[in-house]
């Protein structure tokens, strides 16, 4: 069920063997090699443990300084997900106007 503000967001299945959308962007994605993959994980945070498996410890590394995201809202790392759910890897941007 989607959230909405002040609710909390979860996926609508949220069991062992669901698949969830994994999208990375930044240098999440060109460590990774890819901005889009398919990751198994009843939560947020087995989701994530799946992608630090698959993509190794420069990815892990990496996680510390990124917002996760679930279907493009800051959710705890418990929240499950289903095979609709969109899990985001956001690194920090840098950059701007001069």
């Amino acid at each position: 069920m989607e959230g909405s503000a002040g609710t909390t967001h979860e996926g609508s299945a949220g069991t062992l063997g669901e698949v969830a959308t994994l999208r990375l962007f930044a240098q999440a994605r060109e460590v990774a090699g890819t901005s889009s993959d398919t990751v198994n994980g009843a939560t947020v945070d087995e989701v994530i443990a799946n992608a630090v498996a698959r993509y190794g410890q420069n990815f892990a590394n990496l996680l510390p300084t990124c917002r996760i995201w679930l279907n493009g809202e800051a959710v705890p790392a418990s929240t499950t997900v289903s095979d609709k759910d969109e899990v985001a890897v956001l690194p920090p941007v840098s950059g701007g106007c001069q």
